[in-house]
């Protein structure tokens, strides 16, 4: 007799190669949406931080970008520091918001760890007069590892760099 089709052990070895590959397919493509967030996120805190440059040399007057809430993960604030006192003062004028999620852990080191702010002609300037530098990290899944940093010249270039490195800021 002549058979066509497949037999019943035949349809569950294939049923069961096709969700094992599907497993590893779901898996993967979950990593790549995230490593995308996070480069978005990089790029768009880059962007963040060179539009309040740019205020602040456009109104020559100082800018102040900081952490909703003291935590850059939150989201950050442009603000115009008219007062001097960045963000402690709620009367200085906001320029631009952006909330985030908190999903994707963004950290500081200590000259950033909170806000960096910019004079009237975009020199990133700490409240002392000295000059502030620093680099912002936006952490990977795994713990201690920066996958993507955020880095502030003294000169008040901005750079975006894809080092996947360790990094203590990044285990917390």
């Amino acid at each position: 007799m002549l058979q066509k089709g497949f037999g019943l052990i035949e349809s569950i070895v294939g049923l069961a190669l096709a969700s094992l590959l599907m497993l590893f397919a779901t898996t993967s493509f979950g990593e790549l949406i995230q490593s995308t967030r996070r480069l978005d996120t990089a790029q768009t805190l880059a962007s963040g931080i060179r539009n309040a440059r740019t205020e602040a040399i456009l109104r020559q007057q100082r800018t102040v970008i900081h952490g909703l809430d003291d935590d850059w993960s939150q989201g950050w604030r442009v603000i115009l520091d008219i007062s001097g006192q960045g963000a402690q003062d709620d009367t200085n004028p906001v320029l631009l918001e952006r909330r985030a999620d908190a999903r994707i852990a963004i950290v500081g080191n200590r000259p950033v760890q909170h806000f960096v702010r910019f004079s009237g002609l975009g020199e990133p300037l700490l409240p002392s007069g000295a000059f502030q530098a620093g680099t912002l990290h936006i952490c990977a899944a795994g713990p201690g590892t920066s996958e993507h940093q955020v880095v502030l010249s003294r000169s008040g270039r901005i750079s975006l760099r894809s080092d996947r490195a360790a990094q203590a800021l990044c285990e917390g």
